[in-house]
């Protein structure tokens, strides 16, 4: 007999047709029979068409013990003897009264049925229900990809060896259904059915001796044992009941990748094998294998190991779960350090964007003194105002840099600077933060002005990003992609500049003469005197004076002077509402006086002359009047301020007149950018001051020269003279128009 599968357009056909006897015509005969195997997927594509399964079906011939007409060819054709109990309880009492062969089917949907193959022979001289002739025997709900059967009980060494008595269906995605026939409860014969799940994609699958069942998936060839669960027999089996099915499989690798055809060639009595597979490559192996004693087993464990493995496991949990802390611990720290790195990175974006007018983020400095332990101190006052909508967190500081002198012109000059870092809190938006630093003067008492007051806000990435970047524990897996502090750069941070704010000796000078009895303002405050000198003055009496070199000084050398001349319509260009209702002289030394603590007096008392004491104790007086010069302007005489500083000490002179050149400086040029014209100067009277001052700076360097030179006795009359020089330099005749 002839038996094919062929697939039709909704359904499986069984067929069998009738072989030719030897020396008869080699072309099958006739249709002995035909029957259509019911299928849960669809077999027809579009208009039609049969589409190829990807999965081919599986036939087996399966007969009773008491078969012999197909004895000697069951081998060689893929069919195999069932026992007799197991083959009834599955295809029937028909199927065994008849001792007719059965055909098992495993199709592509997950089918595994049957067909008596006397019953389809007969069917065409009986017709009847052609669905009665096909038997459902389960659904693997995967391609069907091996049938076959195999012995699970152990028999003693001297009997004689039995028919199979586990049939076994293997499906593609490694679900294993094993069929034997048990006994109930209640004494009945009744089919066990129990379904295992191995690792797949199975390839490929053979029955061996002892009931062990080999399969190949694409990484290995494995092996299970259903007479035992996957060991050697034992006498004692706690898990498998007497003529029963493992309630659990071990599969056991071979070390054999890739197999797609398996077949046992031949059996070892000492419980090996010997595999014939066919390779992915084409290669045809030939492998001998001993599973006496490697196969896996659920071995009987004692009590006391039983506790030991407890142990071990909830250990095992424990540490899982401290990695499991630390890992959440550390990403919680890294999700904060990119939320910070967010916040901070909308914060530079918007200082970077207004360089220009009103900074959501502010800094002001302003400068007075104060009187900590009867101790003259200048202080500035910074005041930092967030009005913009973004918070300043944790690793946000405020760094404040002192530099004395002027600003420099390299931004990576320091010289003796001198920086204060003062962290910011939590600055939310609308919120300000003020910090005083002291100014000087130093141990020595000297004040070197002006000062440049930097303010810049520093985010620190190393306090920030550091603590998330560093392992967790010191035994941290190093696979880990981790990133130490010390791959930081050098320059731990980010600096964004906010304000530069020059302190010089207009805002230093402090006017006692405008103090009532009950005025606390730190600019009116006089200067404390040195104890040493009260002492001294007390004991040699009211009119007696001290022999200090600043006392001779004032004494017995005239004041040093220093003029500059303005044009009162400059001025009352750059001063406008301030000027209305006062005098332009009052008003020019209220511009002037603006960032000194004495302003509201000044203001109050209409001056224009006032004198101040320096932060070294010298007078200093300046005198604003409305003068007119004459030769300069072709119209007529030109209407002008003239601004006179004195003091008796130089270096406060100089201080002083360097701060008002620098704020007539800064209004020249908001006057040039206004597109301002001058006025008609008479260029001859310029050129004529410029050889005048040409000829004084060259006596200048002529009387220095002289100086290094000439005794002690020639020298008093050309120090002398070099002092008038320099008097004629500081009183110029040039005009700031």
């Amino acid at each position: 007999m002839l038996i094919t599968l062929a697939q039709g357009p909704a359904q499986w056909k069984l067929q069998l047709f009738e072989c030719p006897c030897p020396g008869e015509d080699a072309r099958p005969g006739g249709q002995v029979g035909e029957v259509e195997l019911s299928t849960c997927s669809p077999l027809a594509g579009a208009l039609g068409k049969l589409t190829a399964p990807h999965f081919l079906p599986v036939l087996c011939c399966v007969s009773p013990p008491g078969s012999c007409t197909l004895h000697s060819r069951t081998r060689g054709s893929g069919g195999f003897f069932l026992e007799q109990a197991l083959f009834g309880l599955l295809f029937g009492v028909d199927a065994s009264l008849l001792e007719s062969p059965v055909i098992v089917c495993g199709l592509p949907d997950g089918q595994l049925c049957c067909v008596v193959l006397k019953t389809l022979v007969t069917s065409r001289l009986s017709p009847g229900d052609p669905k009665a002739l096909v038997k459902i025997i389960h659904h693997l709900e995967e391609p069907v990809v091996f049938i076959g059967a195999l012995k699970t009980e152990s028999l003693p060494k001297d009997a004689e060896d039995t028919h199979p008595d586990c049939l076994v269906a293997l499906g593609h995605s490694g679900r294993i259904l094993a069929i034997k026939a048990s006994w109930d409860e209640a004494g009945t014969l009744v089919p066990e059915l129990r379904g295992y799940r191995l690792s797949g994609p199975v390839l490929c699958a053979a029955c061996g001796r002892g009931g062990r069942v080999y399969h190949s998936t694409p990484s290995e060839l494995c092996v299970v044992d259903l007479a035992h669960g996957g060991g050697p027999w034992k006498p004692v089996q706690p898990s498998v009941a007497p003529g029963g099915l493992p309630s659990l499989l071990c599969p056991a690798g071979l070390g054999i990748g890739s197999v797609v055809t398996l077949s046992v060639a031949s059996e070892v009595p000492e419980g090996g094998a010997r595999l014939l597979a066919l390779s992915a490559r084409g290669r045809l192996l030939m492998c001998s294998l001993d599973l006496s004693s490697e196969l896996p087993c659920p071995a009987e464990a004692t009590v006391a190991s039983t506790g030991q493995k407890i142990k071990e496991l909830l250990s095992g949990i424990g540490t899982v779960s401290e990695r499991v802390s630390s890992l959440k611990r550390a990403v919680e720290q890294r999700n904060k350090a990119l939320t910070c790195l967010n916040e901070a990175m909308n914060v530079s974006c918007v200082l970077l964007a207004s360089r220009e007018g009103p900074r959501p983020i502010s800094c002001t400095t302003t400068a007075a003194w104060s009187r900590p332990q009867l101790r003259d101190v200048l202080t500035a006052t910074c005041r930092l105002e967030n009005n913009s909508g973004l918070g300043l967190d944790r690793g946000w500081a405020l760094c404040v840099r002192v530099l004395p002198g002027a600003p420099p012109t390299d931004p990576d000059a320091t010289g003796s600077a001198t920086t204060y870092t003062v962290p910011v809190d939590r600055l939310g938006p609308g919120d300000r933060r003020e910090v005083t630093l002291p100014l000087g003067p130093g141990e020595d008492g000297a004040l070197d002005l002006p000062l440049t007051v930097s303010c810049a806000l520093h985010y620190s990435l190393r306090e920030v990003v550091g603590g998330a970047l560093a392992p967790s524990e010191p035994s941290e897996d190093l696979s880990l992609d981790v990133c130490p502090p010390a791959v930081l750069p050098e320059q731990d941070g980010i600096c964004l500049p906010l304000s530069e704010h020059t302190v010089d000796m207009l805002q230093c000078l402090r006017f006692p003469g405008l103090a009532t009895p009950h005025t606390q303002a730190p600019g009116l405050l006089s200067p404390v005197c040195d104890p040493v000198d009260t002492f001294l003055g007390a004991l040699l009496g009211p009119h007696s004076e001290l022999g200090g070199p600043a006392s001779l000084r004032a004494k017995f050398l005239p004041p040093s002077v220093a003029t500059i001349k303005v044009s009162a319509e400059l001025l009352r260009a750059t001063l406008r509402d301030s000027h209305s209702g006062t005098s332009l002289g009052c008003a020019t030394l209220q511009w002037l006086l603006a960032e000194n603590t004495a302003l509201d007096v000044v203001r109050a008392q209409r001056l224009s002359s006032v004198q101040g004491v320096a932060p070294d104790g010298t007078d200093v007086h300046l005198t604003i009047r409305e003068v007119a010069v004459t030769p300069l302007c072709a119209a007529g005489p030109m209407q002008t301020v003239e601004i006179q500083v004195e003091s008796s000490s130089l270096r406060s002179l100089c201080s002083t007149h360097h701060a008002v050149i620098g704020r007539l400086q800064r209004m020249v040029v908001e006057q040039a950018a206004q597109s301002s014209s001058p006025p008609d100067l008479r260029v001859q009277y310029l050129r004529q001051i410029h050889v005048n001052h040409e000829t004084l700076l060259r006596e200048v360097r002529t009387l220095r020269d002289r100086l290094c030179t000439e005794d002690e006795a020639s020298s008093c009359a050309t120090a002398e003279r070099l002092l008038q020089v320099y008097r004629q330099l500081r009183s110029p005749s040039l005009l700031l128009v």
